[in-house]
């Protein structure tokens, strides 16, 4: 093998891998700024006599245009599109109904299902698909998003190295391999990505609490639960709970008007026939069976359901989504002097059922009144406290008998008629990328081109879907990592190591083989580490074995393919760079976790694939 020489542009090269951690670590500015700053230099450097070959200037912008980049825009928009739809809401609505509320029984659930799918999609699209999903959770359980992103990236990036199509490196090996050797086949290494994927949920389940930041997520800012909202306002003490009427239930056959009028509460949802309702109409009928969501102080409540003669239940079930504080809420509302509703008593309007307004509460001339505000005559200046859906408020903010004086609530439009289209191109989507050898941006911007067209998002949401730190981040840096590899900066690096090491078993080199595929692919791409390495590797287990050492060239190479998924350290992996924004996390909240995860990843590998071959 021939000596590679250490050159000036090696290391000015390696000077630039310096500088641009020592920025990520220190964040002396934005991260992202700091990746274009490393990228202009790049071209400036070009003019300096004898560095001319560290980058050609004419492909310095060639990563905004890069495959990687392209399919994250594309999957940014076709998440969007999807939750837009409501499909994600649906799919964390299940999620926190099957593994409840709590930080221990989300993260495996999340982490997870999106491992599973990482095995036979890019990771980064799997990522994607369920952020938008681990947004609504944490909206609707007050669990940080901060908590919960990292552990599902970082088993979106594990759930890679269960098949061999899970990641780019496992895909290309195949044709690394000399000629005559053993090809290896789709399942070959599943038992090693789902003890990965196993080790990465237990981390957290365990560790969570001690290396997850506690970021305030962006999701939940400015909303505040309705209890929270009544206490702090108007002193209310009331509780939101559920209850399921039984088969012989006293109050069946009764209105919601007459339960109300025997009981200091508010019925807010009911759930029969498989019709959910939010602020349901004061006659409607309660069936047998019925599940009801109700209002008010603990010891009504507590009445009520000892005439039911069924307990309350002690979380939201059936109405977790609905009474979420991203669906649902108290919203304020004042009748003006012009209004067509004054001299009119609740029960009159049949407020609930015209406008979807459960009034809890009249404030007037700085006194709440809250005892039977059903037979009150409205007056101009009242405030009508509600609870109701977001939705119902934002029509109601249009009609002109009312004054809408709640203005944080969530403006959301989902589009549920738009469903079939979004998932028929999310099917297509995922079509061209399992059975054709499409290139993934295609294939990903025929799904996001395919809902723009049909209306699941217009051209400017999906302008708005698109994190554009996480593009410059990525597109900034590949100029970098084209650098290390075309100086020879890589190579040199893994000569001088091995050379370093000289004779030593097999396990050593194994060993080492992975923790510098590790390096190279946090400062390049993982596709350039394994086309370097692999080789070597191969190379450095044929001579090993003329040692008389039984070192195996065909595992050495899987290690090396396997070891490039091992970038949790700093956020250049697609994935981390994806949930950096939404997660609020900085780079030093990835060496702390990313720390821990790197090195249980090395280990967990090199042992199982010492036991699988």
């Amino acid at each position: 093998m021939q000596e590679i020489i250490f050159t000036p542009q090696m290391a000015v090269v390696l000077g630039l891998l310096a500088l641009t951690i020592v920025l990520f670590v220190t964040e002396v500015v934005r991260i992202d700024v700091a990746a274009v700053a490393v990228m202009v230099l790049l071209g400036l450097l070009s003019l300096v006599p004898g560095l001319e070959s560290i980058s050609d200037p004419q492909r310095l912008f060639d990563g905004f245009a890069s495959n990687a980049v392209i399919s994250i825009i594309a999957v940014m928009i076709i998440g969007a599109g999807l939750d837009k739809t409501g499909i994600m809401s649906s799919v964390a609505s299940f999620i926190l109904r099957t593994g409840g509320t709590t930080e221990k029984r989300i993260i495996p659930m999340v982490s997870g299902t999106v491992g599973v799918i990482s095995s036979f999609m890019q990771n980064v699209g799997a990522a994607a698909l369920f952020l938008p999903v681990v947004s609504r959770i944490s909206a609707r359980t007050g669990l940080n998003m901060s908590r919960l992103l990292m552990p599902m990236g970082f088993c979106a990036i594990l759930g890679g190295t269960m098949t061999m199509v899970g990641s780019s490196p496992l895909i290309l090996l195949n044709d690394l391999l000399p000629a005559g050797m053993e090809p290896f086949q789709l399942f070959d290494v599943t038992p090693i990505g789902i003890a990965l994927v196993i080790t990465g949920i237990l981390y957290f389940v365990l560790l969570g609490r001690f290396v997850l930041p506690a970021k305030k997520a962006d999701a939940t800012a400015g909303i505040e639960s309705t209890e929270e909202y009544f206490q702090r306002v108007y002193g209310m003490d009331f509780v939101i709970r559920e209850l399921r009427l039984g088969e012989k239930s006293p109050l069946a056959g009764q209105t919601i008007r007459d339960i109300e009028a025997e009981f200091p509460i508010f019925i807010i949802g009911t759930f029969m026939n498989g019709e959910l309702r939010v602020g349901p109409w004061g006659g409607l009928v309660i069936e047998a069976n019925a599940h009801l969501a109700i209002m008010g102080r603990s010891e009504a409540l507590e009445a009520f359901a000892a005439r039911a003669g069924q307990p309350l239940k002690d979380r939201l079930d059936v109405f977790l989504d609905a009474m979420a504080a991203t669906q649902s809420g108290v919203a304020e509302v004042v009748l003006p002097p012009g209004s067509g509703l004054l001299g009119k008593r609740v029960t009159d309007i049949a407020m609930r059922k015209t406008y979807g307004l459960s009034v809890l509460g009249i404030h007037r001339n700085q006194d709440t009144i809250r005892d039977n505000v059903r037979d009150v005559a409205l007056q101009a200046g009242d405030t009508l406290v509600c609870h109701c859906r977001w939705d119902s408020l934002a029509r109601v903010d249009k009609d002109r008998d009312f004054v809408v004086i709640t203005s944080d609530y969530p403006h959301e439009d989902l589009r549920p008629k738009k469903v079939p289209y979004a998932l028929v191109f999310f099917a297509i989507t995922l079509g061209l990328i399992l059975f054709t050898d499409l290139r993934l941006s295609v294939a990903l911007l025929t799904g996001a081109l395919g809902m723009i067209l049909t209306g699941v998002l217009s051209i400017d949401e999906a302008y708005k879907a698109v994190s554009w730190k996480t593009v410059f981040l990525l597109a900034s840096l590949i100029p970098l990592g084209a650098a290390v590899e075309q100086t020879g900066t890589a190579a040199w690096i893994a000569q001088e190591t091995l050379n370093f090491l000289g004779v030593v078993s097999p396990w050593v080199l194994q060993a080492t083989m992975a923790i510098l595929a590790t390096f190279f692919t946090l400062v390049m791409s993982n596709v350039g580490a394994t086309v370097l390495l692999v080789p070597l590797a191969v190379s450095f287990a044929m001579a090993a074995q003329t040692m008389g050492m039984d070192a195996d060239p065909r595992v050495f190479a899987l290690t090396v393919a396997i070891a490039t998924s091992n970038s949790f350290l700093i956020p250049t992996h697609q994935v981390n760079a994806l949930i950096m924004g939404p997660g609020g996390y900085r780079v030093i909240d990835f060496m702390k976790a990313g720390g821990i995860m790197t090195i249980l990843f090395l280990v967990v590998s090199l042992t199982m694939l010492n036991l699988v071959f």
